[in-house]
């Protein structure tokens, strides 16, 4: 079957598969690395603010994505072309989870199972510390990629394409379902891990998410070889991409050369620098969008920096609402913006009365011109300890890594890094770089506030006769200050 031709300098290839909101395919990017394009459903966009809502969700994936969050499938651009909307994405959307539960090689190991849960945990701690939800999180919509990582896809598509609203809450109790079902399937062979999934899953309705994956870390010694390295995930990805596997190929888009009409990104950068959406163009401008989505009821987070507007200098913005912000970064509803508005709202209150009794406007006496700057210097003095009260980002200022001493055969050593930090809360991302393989283990975790340290485990098991001397490297790779990245080593010696 030739290729399905084009959209936007991605080459589609035959290879689709259904997705919760659209079909999937797999394609080539411009600069030839594998990518994937998600046909929208055109019914579902068909609905009044669908594609507004579709435009808000993926600009809070792109915001994620700069904040270091590496558990969503990282989008490239959203574009609309020949009516229809397509998701373009850097890394490929195929296979799913289910294409490999389903999959010729009958899909992988106990330890393959938990690594996958453990990271769709992590990543949805991320996205609902961010103030957002999934809303559609099942096998269907977790890719794994080629190195065996777990990717979150279609994040918020579902609720702004079909209605309803996501919660946080719908996500535990899918994950918990998830991990009920791989201990039924990929951890069938193995009675122990299935019951720790089982737990996990009880766990995660109970108690949440961050105690579901630390009961899933804690039970690692039930765990089959493999857990955090990912080795026999890797091998049925690649026996699954091996065989012809059957994942439905759709009539193609259009056909190689021929021209598919104006193509228009729905993701304009109008920050200092940033484009401008051309004139007549398909679709709103962001700003208009995320406007347009919250009126809504869509999911808002925090703006992004440099895809909002920028006002002049020297002006306060004003929301689509109506409410006036004093400088950057300062809530509406600060101290010196209560002190104007009753000042402004007396005033008024006091002409209108003159005004209904036949009174001339009450002359201002000579002092008042004084107070009047008095009080403008206040505001302005409020205005700027709120400004400068406000909480750091998060910055890692230094990494110490410790190995204790491994005791005994088929041991499992529990290496620490130490991260000493600002104090502040957020996403800090890193990498494990074990010796005695090649590719690092790239993480993120969620560092609450409130401590200048904060601590890292690697599990390393080992396993056999002999000796040998193995080194653990920790790299951390954001925030951190100059001189980045930061990253420290540890060795320890296994004799058996």
């Amino acid at each position: 079957m030739p290729d399905g031709g084009d959209i936007a300098g991605y080459r589609l290839a035959p290879r689709s598969r259904t997705g919760e909101v659209g079909t999937w395919y797999d394609a080539v990017a411009p600069d030839g690395g594998r990518a994937a394009a998600l046909r929208l459903d055109p019914r579902a966009l068909s609905a009044p603010g669908a594609r507004e809502r579709v435009v808000a969700a993926v600009v809070e994936d792109r915001r994620l994505a700069q904040t270091g969050l590496t558990g969503l499938l990282p989008v490239a651009d959203l574009v609309a072309a020949d009516g229809e909307v397509w998701l373009l994405t850097s890394r490929p959307a195929i296979p799913s989870l289910v294409d490999l539960v389903n999959g010729p090689a009958g899909g992988p190991d106990a330890g393959s199972a938990a690594t996958v849960l453990v990271e769709t945990a992590q990543a949805l701690l991320a996205v609902h510390a961010a103030g957002l939800s999934h809303g559609a999180l099942g096998p269907g919509t977790i890719v794994i990629g080629e190195d065996g990582t777990a990717l979150l896809a279609e994040r918020g598509l579902a609720a702004a394409l079909w209605g309803g609203e996501a919660s946080p809450g719908q996500d535990v109790a899918a994950w918990a379902s998830l991990a009920r079902g791989l201990a039924a399937g990929w951890a069938a062979g193995s009675p122990e891990a299935a019951r720790l999934f089982e737990r996990a899953a009880a766990t995660a309705a109970a108690n949440g998410l961050s105690a579901a994956r630390d009961t899933l870390l804690a039970g690692r010694d039930l765990l089959p070889a493999g857990f955090t390295t990912r080795d026999r995930l890797v091998r049925t990805i690649q026996q699954w991409a091996a065989a012809d596997v059957p994942t439905g190929r759709p009539m193609p888009y259009g056909a190689p050369g021929v021209d598919q009409g104006e193509i228009v990104t729905l993701l304009y950068n109008t920050g200092p620098g940033g484009t401008q959406p051309p004139a007549g163009a398909a679709g709103p401008g962001l700003a208009g969008a995320i406007g347009a989505a919250g009126a809504a009821g869509a999911v808002a987070g925090p703006p992004l920096d440099g895809w909002a507007g920028t006002a002049p200098a020297g002006t306060a913005p004003t929301a689509a609402s109506g409410e006036m912000r004093f400088g950057p970064g300062v809530p509406a509803d600060t101290t010196a913006a209560q002190i104007w508005r009753a000042g402004q709202q007396q005033q008024n209150t006091v002409a209108a009365k003159d005004r209904l009794r036949g009174r001339p406007p009450r002359r201002r006496r000579r002092g008042g011109a004084l107070w009047t700057g008095v009080l403008f210097v206040l505001i302005l003095a409020v205005g700027l300890y709120l400004w400068t009260q406000r909480p750091a980002p998060l910055s890692v200022l230094a990494v110490d890594v410790k190995a204790p001493k491994a005791k005994g055969c088929d041991v499992t050593v529990d290496v620490v890094g130490v991260l000493t930090t600002n104090g502040s809360s957020g996403q800090v991302s890193y990498q494990w770089w074990r010796s005695d393989r090649e590719d690092p283990i790239e993480q993120t975790d969620t560092i609450p506030s409130g401590s200048t340290t904060y601590e890292l485990h690697f599990p390393w098991k080992v396993k056999g006769e002999g000796t040998q001397k193995y080194t653990a490297k920790l790299r951390v790779l954001s925030p951190t200050g100059p001189g980045t990245p930061l990253e420290d080593k540890a060795s320890f010696t296994y004799k058996c």
